[in-house]
């Protein structure tokens, strides 16, 4: 008698597209529908991949965040960032920022000089992730890494590779400190892959490239846009390049990413920018920033100025 496969991907949520910010579009998987959390990740957005013409780039001008992370990972174009707290950067293609809000940051996401000027592709990812209530007020932080200092794994068959911007996999491990346990993977295969993630982790996969892959041990196949909620049933989860990923050229790829961290457990309450533990925290956060408590950012006026001018360059466009 055949022994009965564990299935390890216990739904399939597809993408719902809306706009954000200053106007861009994203992917969003999480939250959607019923499913609103993934302790302790709050949210996903797949931002792009779009291909803006010249003075056409949007992105989120000032607005504020207390309580959480937001993580950003960028494959394609440039997001420039302002805070509050005096803080600047620029990310570029492979960058990550990993931003702990804690008690509060007023805060800009605004495409770069040149790719407002020039245009070009733009490709990336939000993640929200939840913080323990012991740290929900700490003082803000930011993690601004470069490609160069964010580590690659790679299989012994040369076919798969794992760039571990959080967590580890097999020897390799991440340089980001976080909080609470969390893997932030950008996995890519032209074969198969067996990757151990933590049982006691809640873990989901996201599929972000054209092409399929087969995920579990059940081989449950995952589309482009798609997210698979996983349960490691306390054993490795299979990856698998689909046959779909073959462009023709006899080489197939897949390319997802996989988070996963340790439940946090704690009572969510959240609004917009906001997530905290309880209604009254809540509350006092829409205090703080009417009373002018998270500060402001230099320069406001300019970025909306930009962001109306570039929604109208677009509309004019007809790409509204």
């Amino acid at each position: 008698m055949a022994s009965k496969v564990l299935k390890q991907v216990s739904r399939v949520i597809t993408s719902h597209r809306q706009r954000e910010g200053g106007g861009f579009m994203v992917r969003r998987p999480l939250p959607s529908g019923s499913f609103d959390y993934a302790d302790p990740f709050l949210m996903l957005d797949h931002l792009g991949p779009v291909d803006y013409k010249p003075g056409e780039a949007v992105g989120a001008p000032d607005h504020p965040h207390r309580g959480f992370e937001t993580v950003t990972y960028i494959l394609e174009g440039e997001f420039e960032h302002h805070d509050s707290h005096g803080n600047h950067g620029l990310l570029k293609p492979g960058w990550v920022q990993w931003m702990t809000a804690g008690s509060g940051v007023m805060h800009s996401e605004m495409p770069s000089d040149n790719q407002l000027k020039n245009g070009g592709m733009f490709q990336g990812f939000q993640i929200w992730v939840n913080l323990p209530a012991k740290d929900k007020m700490i003082r803000p932080r930011y993690q601004d890494v470069p490609p160069e200092d964010i580590p690659w794994f790679e299989s012994q068959d040369k076919k798969t590779k794992i760039k571990v911007v959080a967590g580890e996999v097999e020897d390799v491990k991440a340089t980001i400190d976080t909080h609470t346990p969390i893997y932030f993977l950008d996995l890519r295969t032209t074969g198969s892959y067996k990757l151990h993630i933590p049982k006691e982790m809640n873990a989901m996969v996201y599929n972000y490239y054209p092409s399929s892959i087969y995920v579990g041990n059940e081989k449950t196949k995952v589309a482009e846009s798609q997210l698979a909620i996983i349960d490691t049933q306390g054993e490795t989860v299979a990856f698998e390049a689909a046959d779909d990923a073959d462009d023709g050229s006899g080489k197939k790829e897949s390319r997802v990413l996989v988070l996963a961290g340790s439940p946090i457990g704690e009572p969510v309450a959240r609004y917009g920018p906001f997530v905290m533990n309880t209604r009254e925290e809540i509350m006092q956060a829409m205090a703080d920033i009417k009373s002018g408590a998270f500060g402001e950012i230099p320069g406001s006026t300019e970025r909306m100025r930009k962001t109306e001018e570039a929604n109208k360059k677009r509309k004019d466009a007809g790409k509204e």
